[in-house]
């Protein structure tokens, strides 16, 4: 794991944590001016990894609980000249033969396989938003003067808004988990050309550091790269899926899974009871089916009407001050940015 800071306030942090079945790797990119973006990154960070190994349970909600934390801490420390601190977090949980990608922000991840680059996270931002809708081109976007301004981060507010999905991984793999002062100046097919070197993890962070900054890269450098050296079965738990819905809050999230798991309970058991009736009562076989089917689009259609209550409504994104900024995993950081005022 490399770093390189050239004077000043890095607000850039980044973490490799090993683990028994993968392991758990972070990118944070600090805002708020003077040392709170640094404080926050690292922070954000230290709760983080410090929360996920202290609980228990499926990773997918431990992921989540631990992102929840590291925002809570984050806002209990915006008090005095540490106000509208706050900070992106990217993490990606290496899970036997799965990876869990938890985002908040604009920093990115994206993964390699077979010599083409899968970009695998939106960012969080009015311009991001724009080119979703058609308004701006990718190659106006990064150029755009708003293109720093993140419409979702840690410290924003005691809810976290955050997607969580998961994905099989393959061996062969390789992730980079980056800041905007990589993804910012150097683009897809540059990326795509870099990440398919036969350089380790390590040697390939510093390649790409020096990538940004003979690209003119004036914000701070974070990179992770991880490779996945051999294939492993998936994990017990089922991967949660990507929303089409942007960052949802963190306990909706939760709420959900749990939902889902009680719907599949709930429809095991309403197919057992269903199929003993058929078996038992042969003579009512023809009502016991209408009946089972009936009870199975009823408990569908609450789900739906449930799920559809939880969503919050579209709202403003709160707006944060500051700006954000480098696995075998191995992470290195280039020239610092300068804090801009995002309120």
């Amino acid at each position: 794991m490399g770093r390189q800071r050239v004077g000043g306030v890095n607000q850039d942090a980044a973490v490799a944590l090993d683990l028994p079945q993968g392991g758990l790797y972070a990118v944070a990119d600090g805002m708020g001016g003077h040392a709170a973006g640094e404080l926050a990154a690292n922070l954000a960070l230290d709760t983080l990894t410090q929360h996920f190994l202290d609980s228990r349970g499926p990773a997918p909600e431990r992921l989540a609980g631990a992102v929840q934390a590291a925002n809570l801490a984050v806002v209990r420390h915006a008090v005095g000249e540490s106000v509208g601190m706050g900070t992106t977090l990217l993490a990606a949980l290496v899970d036997r033969g799965a990876v869990l990608i938890a985002h908040v922000g604009d920093s990115r991840a994206y993964l390699l396989r077979g010599g083409e680059l899968q970009r695998l996270t939106d960012d969080h931002s009015w311009v991001a938003e724009q080119v979703r809708l058609g308004f701006l081109t990718e190659e106006e976007a990064r150029h755009h003067q708003w293109k720093s301004v993140v419409s979702n981060a840690l410290g924003g507010e005691e809810r976290v808004r955050l997607e969580l999905f998961g994905l099989p991984l393959r061996s062969g793999d390789r992730l980079l988990l980056c800041s905007d002062g990589l993804s910012g100046v150097v683009d897809g097919p540059a990326l795509e050309s870099l990440l398919s070197r036969s350089d380790d993890p390590e040697q390939l962070a510093r390649v790409l550091i020096n990538a940004a900054n003979d690209a003119g890269g004036p914000d701070n450098i974070t990179a992770v790269v991880v490779d996945i050296a051999r294939d492993a079965g998936l994990p017990r738990y089922a991967l949660p899926e990507r929303s089409g819905n942007g960052p949802e809050y963190v306990d909706v999230l939760l709420n959900s899974r749990r939902g889902s798991s009680m719907l599949t309970y709930l429809l095991l058991t309403l197919g057992y009871f269903t199929l003993l009736g058929v078996i038992l009562i042969p003579e009512h076989r023809t009502v016991s089916a209408l009946l089972g089917l009936g009870l199975l689009v009823a408990v569908l259609a609450g789900q739906r009407w449930l799920q559809a209550r939880s969503r919050p409504a579209p709202r403003q994104p709160g707006r944060v001050a500051g700006r954000l900024s480098g696995a075998r995993a191995s992470r290195a950081a280039g020239p610092d940015e300068r804090p801009r005022d995002l309120g």
